[in-house]
């Protein structure tokens, strides 16, 4: 009996020292769990602040559209708590392609316009919907989903994310941003040579 009291005694003491955070050192290498904690000494209230998202994104570019990520590497407070954001900026016929981010949920408030996004499930399953200022929606894990400026104004949203480090896939840029053969592009899409190379040309691919 005394046994069981003293081990669970003992973890109520263990937990009671868990670090409350773990700021990440970006001055070290970033693993596949994140960065490695700095010093407690070294910590200061300018890790846990961060006022990159105050400023309108560049869409001066084939998307016109930005995005400024806030997570662990621009945001060193937010290593280790299973979170990060990012300010999304659509310009006037501006587009995030479809994309998918493998390690996270997305959550996208518009602060500004109209925003149409949509996902599609694994089952193939289209969700659509054109969002107005106020408006929030979810993109779960893993799934592709894009957003387009719905509206003649420029848009901005804020986006979280359920991992510090979401990771990113642009399926345009998968197939045909790289040195992707043509040949094989062709063969596992229902596209011809032409159309391969001339997106290819784009995106920047070779091949």
């Amino acid at each position: 009996m005394f046994l069981p009291i003293l081990c669970i005694f003992s973890l109520i003491l263990s937990s009671s020292h868990a670090a409350d955070f773990c700021v990440g050192d970006l001055a070290a290498p970033e693993g596949p769990a994140g960065f490695s904690c700095k010093k407690a000494e070294k910590v200061t209230i300018d890790d846990f602040v961060f006022s990159g998202l105050g400023k309108a994104g560049n869409t001066s570019n084939i998307i016109n559209a930005a995005v400024t990520p806030a997570f662990a590497s621009q945001f060193p407070g937010l290593n280790g708590l299973g979170l990060s954001l990012a300010r999304l900026d659509l310009g006037k016929g501006g587009v995030i392609p479809m994309h998918t981010h493998p390690a996270a949920s997305e959550v996208l408030l518009v602060t500004q316009g109209k925003i149409c996004a949509g996902f599609i499930s694994s089952a193939n399953a289209v969700y659509i919907k054109t969002l107005v200022k106020g408006d929030i929606m979810i993109f779960p894990r893993g799934l592709l989903h894009f957003q387009l400026n719905g509206g003649g104004v420029p848009a901005t949203a804020v986006v979280s994310f359920s991992d510090p480090q979401p990771g990113l896939q642009i399926l345009d840029y998968a197939l045909f941003g790289n040195d992707l053969p043509t040949q094989l592009v062709t063969g596992t899409t229902f596209l011809d040579e032409a159309q391969v190379k001339k997106l290819k040309a784009v995106l920047g691919g070779t091949g």
